[in-house]
């Protein structure tokens, strides 16, 4: 996880710095404070009075490095600031991220000691001080792109330094043929370090790439053109450097360089713009780790002809600027108007005015030339009448299309503007969107325009994404006219309707959205999924769609292992090409090396980033609050499987402490950690019979840096673990009580494979997920690779929501609160619903409820062999409170009936199914002991209910029920 990887790396080399001698007790003003790299004879006087007069902790370094792998971006921020003075001081970290970017990982680093965040479901509505919120201030924000603003406050002890480190992910949209990145720079003040790094590659030739002026900045006064987006008017210090399909983009400005720019340290918005090379046909498939990614853009096709009804607000509130922008923007539009095109204008406010009440005309010369007469009398003025208005416009599109003119292929939309909320006829929004349900019949789509602070953007948004439209918002001090003739272009050239992408049947799953009512000209459809068999050699796709007077039918097979190794190679690329962008500085390279190790999961953190995206829209298109729910928790779900801050989530993080006379708290001291003699070996690929030691006497790890309480409790009796148990390659060990029988079996699954282990999330509550990781085979084994589990979760519902998260290095609890407790201490906590007791570097017992028990072994290697990885095994240790309708891998034996008959060859019955089996001796806990077992082959194929495939689940927190269970 990179959250990991920051920690591990930081924690040797910047915590290093912060124990670096500071300053004397005066607070008399030196240059030297500011870790400039330029000499201080060569700082303006200006920028030294500045610098003298600052009381806030001045930033010594801010570097933010990017990298974009086939458009999915990563982004890490390191902001390190220091308190000059000897009294505490609040540092406060900002940083605008993209609207639809989302959050990965945010840490502290203050007075040596790590503050590490967490994300957590949302439980209900509450107002928080730190965190994403909207950025309202006028002008504050690029007025091309929508950003939120991340801010964190936290205490900086006196003569101390504080690290604040942020990750956030983000697939770029394609937009009138060309895909922007774009970095907000705007840290309030002078910096003395200042770098940003943007590493862009592609399994495509990138092409058309151009680096614009600083938006909201000196350098750029209003809407650059072509000319001044030239490499002479480049931001100083850019420099560009590109090669095939790898391009990089550096940005370092001294602190004398930043004071030409701007005194206020609002240099502005870093816009990169590129498109990629594309071949016609099926798009480009990309597969990773199991995952595969489709990028589907076709060009050259003829124009589809549309019908768009302009329903435009002309009440009150758009006097002055806004509705002389928005005629601007109307003349500008008309004149795109295509021949074959069919339109309409409709003014509302507290009356409605149809332009021509008859229905929908052609884009002749005459009657655009009638329109713009129209348009130039709209006058501001009344109320706002948005249900009258959208009916209005929905009963003319629809007329038209029932009519005997009507291009059967064509596309049809109302484009809907308004700067305010309903205050004439139906002002409750849910009657409204019922209304426009009703009225829009799904026969077209209705894109939505908001212009100011005062609009009902959830009112619109919804609009929007019930009938098949999207939603586009427009800031107070925005040029309108500007925006909304761009939002125009993006949605006024359609080339496809009713696009319909399938893939292989029971090939995939969780599939992301993958029906679309329309492609526009300039755009990108993006679909993800999972595949169900990794080792499948070819993937068949099929796109449908319908185009002018004619329906479309692209297919192909897809070659999978081709694709996967091309995939591996481009991201093998861009992590080389991130580690050697820029400047060589520690930090740098650290930000180089963390995005380096979730760049190699790209393809599966794109599908679960459009995977919580799918759900936050089926969210607001729910019409039963069951449905809605359904969709919450299954993107809920998701979010916290990739630890994304979403309107769902939360993030949660521990701050330091600091004493009233500017020190820092002390770490809270434990006692030395009790030796456990009880221990399982660590180092085992294997497993031994031993008893585990179930809650063991340890006291609190004093390396937590977490939020909540560990208790201390007294060692309580051992529990005497069981066979059952899920180990090694992973081989299934199944003792079956009722039949005194021992069966086992092995499960040859997929990495990334999410296993269910114990499934009775019904009943008890209970809920265990295993995730698998690969690792190649020995020389001379007759296995091309081998799995083994790296993870282990134990969800449960009752009487709330909580989960344990187990790997080889850490258990994270989540219950009353959130702890996370690394794996070589020993340690118990009990949390309520949950309790984990760690056996330092040998294995963790989770307790649920006082009768339920699971054994997690520690497998973890010192010097690992190429095929050897660090690994865990899963043991049952109670199971008395699990129901008789518990199912999974496991649990669907721990209350079955087998028989046994040896003549003429050992066969099972397991509910009227006769499973054939063989004699062997399976080899558990650690090695210590042999256990003779039934043997059932191919992957338990008739001794489980179902195929293998019944059994993955879709993430880690997925407690669905399993199908035919």
């Amino acid at each position: 996880m990179l959250l990991w990887t920051l920690l591990v790396v930081f924690s040797v080399g910047a915590l290093g710095q912060l124990e670096d001698p500071l300053l004397e007790d005066d607070i008399d003003f030196d240059l030297t404070d500011f870790d400039l790299d330029i000499a201080p004879r060569r700082v303006p006087r200006q920028v030294k009075t500045m610098l003298s007069k600052e009381t806030k902790p001045h930033i010594q370094e801010l570097s933010i490095k990017t990298t974009i792998i086939s458009r999915y971006a990563f982004t890490a921020v390191y902001c390190a600031m220091l308190n000059r003075h000897s009294a505490a001081s609040t540092g406060v970290f900002h940083f605008q991220i993209p609207a639809d970017a989302f959050v990965s990982n945010f840490t502290m680093i203050v007075g040596g000691r790590v503050y590490q965040s967490e994300v957590r479901p949302k439980q209900r509505r509450v107002k928080q001080e730190n965190g994403r919120q909207t950025n309202k201030e006028a002008g504050g924000a690029s007025p091309e792109a929508e950003v939120e603003v991340f801010r964190m406050e936290a205490s900086i002890p006196g003569r101390n330094r504080a690290v604040f480190l942020l990750t956030y992910e983000q697939l770029l949209q394609r937009r009138l043929g060309r895909y922007e990145h774009l970095t907000s720079l705007r840290p309030l003040q002078l910096v003395s370090r200042l770098s940003l790094e943007v590493t862009v590659v592609d399994h495509s030739p990138i092409a058309g790439l151009e680096v614009l002026p600083l938006r909201n900045g000196r350098s750029n006064a209003g809407t650059a053109t072509a000319a001044a987006r030239s490499a002479a008017r480049l931001p100083a210090t850019t420099v560009v450097k590109q090669e095939g399909n790898v391009c990089r983009i550096s940005f370092s400005p001294n602190i004398v360089q930043q004071a030409k720019i701007t005194t206020s340290g609002v240099l502005g918005d870093f816009v990169i713009r590129y498109d990629v090379q594309r071949d016609m046909g099926i798009g480009d498939i990309q597969v990773l780790n199991g995952h595969f990614v489709h990028y589907f853009a076709p060009k050259d096709l003829p124009v589809v002809p549309k019908n768009v009804v302009f329903v435009i607000d002309t009440s009150g509130s758009m006097t002055g600027t806004k509705i002389k922008q928005t005629q601007e923007a109307l003349f500008t539009i008309l004149r795109d108007l295509r021949y074959q095109d069919h339109f309409n204008f409709i003014s509302f406010s507290n009356k409605i005015k149809v332009w021509k009440p008859d229905g929908l005309v052609q884009a002749t010369a005459d009657h655009v030339s009638d329109a713009k007469r129209f348009i130039l009398r709209l006058t501001a003025n009344g109320g706002t009448n948005i249900d009258g208005a959208i009916q209005t416009g929905s009963s003319l599109l629809r007329d038209y299309l029932s009519g005997p003119g009507a291009n059967p292929n064509s596309v049809s939309l109302i484009i809907f503007l308004t700067d305010g909320q309903p205050t004439v006829g139906e002002k409750q929004p849910p009657v409204i969107l019922g209304n426009t349900r009703a009225a829009v019949q799904e026969k077209f789509c209705i894109f939505t325009i908001g212009i100011g602070n005062d609009v009902d953007y959830r009112l619109l948004e919804r609009m929007a994404l019930e009938n098949c439209g999207m939603t586009r918002r427009i800031g107070e001090e925005s040029n309108a006219s500007a925006m909304l003739k761009g939002f125009y272009d993006e949605i006024g050239t359609p080339l496809l309707s009713d696009i319909r992408i399938n893939y292989t049947e029971d090939s995939v799953q969780y599939v992301t959205q993958h029906l679309f009512a329309n492609y526009f000209n300039g755009s990108e459809i993006v679909v993800a999924g999972k595949l169900t068999d990794r080792r499948a050699e070819s993937l068949h796709v099929q796109v449908t769609a319908s185009n002018n007077d004619k329906n479309i039918l692209l297919e192909t097979d897809v070659p999978l292992r081709r694709r996967r190794i091309e995939t591996e190679k481009h991201v093998k690329a861009a992590t080389a090409a991130a580690a050697a962008g820029g400047p060589s500085s520690g930090v740098s390279q650290v930000l180089g090396g963390a995005l380096t190790s979730i760049a190699e999961d790209f393809v599966e953190r794109l599908w679960g980033f459009l995977s919580v995206k799918d759900g936050l829209k089926s969210r607001l298109r729910s019409q039963t609050s069951k449905e809605r729910e359904e969709h919450v928790r299954r993107a809920t779900n998701v979010s916290l499987t990739y630890h994304f801050l979403t309107p769902l989530t939360k993030l949660e993080v521990d701050k330091p402490r600091v004493l009233a006379d500017g020190s820092m708290a002390p770490a809270p001291t434990n006692p030395p950690e009790e030796e456990v003699a009880n221990g399982l070996p660590a180092d085992a690929d294997d497993d031994t019979d031993k008893q585990v030691d179930g809650q063991p006497s340890g006291q609190t790890s004093s390396s937590r840096n977490s939020v909540g309480k560990v208790a201390r409790r007294p060692a309580k009796k051992s529990i005497t673990v069981s066979k059952t148990s899920a180990d090694g390659d992973p081989h299934f060990v199944v003792e079956i009580p009722l039949s005194k029988l021992t069966v086992c079996f092995n499960i040859n699954g997929e990495p990334g494979h999410v296993l269910r282990l114990v499934s009775d999330h019904k009943y008890s509550g209970v809920t265990v997920n295993g995730k698998l990781v690969g690792a190649p085979a020995p020389a001379g084994s007759h296995k091309q690779q081998r799995t083994y589990f790296s993870t282990v979760v134990v969800v449960v519902d009752r009487p709330r929501r909580a989960y344990i998260e187990v790997t080889p290095k850490r258990v994270i609890l989540d219950g009353r609160d959130r702890m996370v407790l690394p794996c070589q201490s020993t340690v118990a906590v009990d949390s309520g619903e949950l309790s984990v007791a760690i056996v330092g570097k040998s294995n963790v017992t989770v307790t649920v409820g006082g009768n339920i028990a699971f054994v997690i072994l520690l497998h973890q290697y010192k010097n690992p062999a190429p095929y050897q990885r660090d690994h865990l095994g899963f043991y049952i240790g109670n199971s008395k409170g699990l129901s008789h309708n518990c199912h999974g891998l496991i649990g669907q034996f721990l209350y079955e009936d087998v028989g046994l008959a040896e003549l003429p060859a050992p066969v099972l019955k397991v509910k009227r199914r006769s499973v054939p089996v063989v004699k062997k001796s399976r080899r558990i806990y650690g090695g210590a002991q042999s256990v003779d077992c039934w043997f059932a082959r191919n992957n338990a194929a008739k001794l489980i209910d179902g195929r293998y495939e019944d059994y993955v689940a879709a993430h880690m927190f997925d407690t669905g029920e399993m199908n035919g269970a």
